[in-house]
């Protein structure tokens, strides 16, 4: 049944990114109960470049042993090891060590390290495991894998993580921080919600995930209905065995008086155009595609989500929601879209990209001019930087789909270093939010969470040194304010 086959090929790809995905939702759940606090989103930050030591490992045996890895028993093996590190997670994740004389929550940190490991390992094991299956079931794997972001945020949605109330408490007033109606006098203490589950259900919900996608993978494997819709492994053998011969075939073919180039018309097939793939692409073209791919994954997985915050904030909590829902939405969007409307071509590539990189331009631009970016005081402003960032994800996300169904036409190698450029992309995320972000880098997200941790903890602070100090002149945020020195306690005076 072809349609078993997509929902399956749908359940695989869902369980690419869910473990790490969800961590980051978690977080402002996560962070009042750890030593780390805020620094956490530093520490995993380093935690997943590290984790790269996975799909290196994957693409050097390629590289060097081509055919020698199988990449079923390390997908088994990848996402046994996510289902069992979230399990121990909901159960560990509060349990702290002293080391080096400072507290540390080492069980989270080792377990967030083993889930990097299998989020970072799917990207170069999972795609060419799809070579396996008509070239249809890889846009459905690509709407699952956009799914993984998703749905671990709407399940944080109906948790209620990071709901916040302002309590004055002085007047015992309640303050809503969707209202942001700061007074002008009185103490201002900050509460958090109680969730409506705790974050041990929200990781044992993660095992489940990944127990799904494990079963997925079995029945893509094993079951007799998903057999008739796989492609022959022959292709993959023949793959396979010309990637072994091909050193020694070249030494046996290889003569002095060889001349290659030569009487080409006698041939009735096409000239390979390179030794990669099938050679339908030029070596420039193909280099094209995978600075392009880089590219794409740089801007989608780490430089423009560092900044988003930042880019929405100033315009409003409902903004800022708008546009990270919406965003979450557009990316299996595209991938759905790329199921009924698939398309190979290198122009209109280009042409998304270019879009997409205009949008992500301006999204960085309104990044940069926080807190007071165009049209701040205008709806209409509110309304651009939402539109903007789905606009962004939708372009680019379609964009990633036409890269992989060009590379999976040219074989099984092809979508291995598919794999390893988007994890080569998205690396500069280390760049972009590295270890010290939350201290230098003014535009990572860290940094805001540090700011807004600063000025909403409980402490016995006006309400003029209370607020944030990234807040627009907005009515309905934050009335934004730099008192001078000696007038902290000075109310509304200028």
């Amino acid at each position: 049944m072809a349609l078993l086959t997509h929902v399956l090929a749908c359940l695989f790809g869902i369980g690419s990114w869910v473990a790490i995905n969800g961590m980051w939702v978690e977080l402002p759940l996560v962070v009042p109960e750890i030593p780390e606090g805020w620094y956490l989103p530093s520490y995993l930050t380093v935690i997943i470049q590290l984790a790269n030591i996975g799909p290196l490992f994957i693409t050097l045996m390629h590289r060097f042993k081509p055919g020698a890895l199988d990449e079923r028993p390390v997908i088994y093996t990848i996402v046994v090891m996510g289902a069992v590190a979230t399990f121990l997670l909901a159960f560990l994740w509060k349990h702290t060590l002293v080391v080096g004389g400072a507290v540390h929550s080492v069980a989270l940190l080792s377990l967030s390290f083993l889930l990097s490991v299998v989020d970072c390992t799917s990207s170069v094991t999972f795609l060419p495991f799809m070579m396996r299956l008509p070239p249809q079931y890889l846009t459905s794997y690509f709407v699952g894998e956009g799914l993984s972001g998703l749905i671990p945020a709407l399940v944080a949605l109906i948790q209620g993580v990071g709901m916040v109330q302002c309590k004055n408490a002085t007047a015992n007033a309640n303050i809503s921080m969707e209202n942001s109606t700061w007074g002008s006098s009185g103490e201002l203490v900050a509460h958090y919600q109680q969730a409506n589950f705790s974050a041990q259900v929200f990781f044992l919900f993660l095992s489940v995930m990944m127990i799904v996608c494990l079963g997925a993978f079995l029945m893509l494997n094993h079951l007799p209905a998903v057999a008739k819709e796989r492609k022959c492994e022959r292709y993959l053998d023949d793959a396979t065995h010309r990637e072994k011969a091909g050193v020694g075939l070249s030494l046996q073919n290889s003569a002095p008086e060889q001349k290659p180039m030569l009487d080409s018309s006698e041939s009735p097939l096409k000239e390979p155009r390179s030794s990669f793939g099938k050679g339908t692409f030029s070596r420039a073209q193909l280099v094209f595609i995978f600075v392009v791919l880089a590219w794409v994954n740089a801007l989608t997985n780490a430089v423009l989500p560092s900044v988003q915050s930042y880019s929405c904030l100033p315009y409003g909590n409902q903004a800022y929601h708008l546009a990270t829902t919406m965003a979450a939405v557009a990316n299996p969007v595209a991938c759905f879209i790329a199921m009924f409307v698939p398309n190979r071509s290198l122009v209109l590539m280009v042409v998304l990209t270019v879009t997409g990189t205009g949008f992500g331009a301006y999204i960085m631009a309104m990044a940069a001019l926080s807190p007071c970016p165009l049209l701040v005081h205008h709806d209409m402003g509110a309304a651009l930087v939402v539109i903007t960032w789905v606009v962004f994800v939708l372009t680019l996300s379609y964009v990633k789909v036409i890269i992989g169904v060009i590379l999976r036409d040219e074989g099984h190698s092809a979508l291995v270093w598919c794999g390893a450029v988007v994890q080569l992309g998205s690396i500069s995320e280390g760049i972009t939010s590295g270890p010290d972000c939350s201290v230098l880098s003014p535009l990572s997200w860290p940094a805001l969470a540090l700011r807004l941790d600063s000025s909403l903890r409980p402490a016995s602070h006006t309400a003029s040194q209370e607020q944030p100090d990234w807040y627009p002149d907005r009515s309905s945020l934050v009335k934004h304010s730099e008192p001078e020195q000696g007038q902290a306690d000075s109310g509304d005076s200028d």
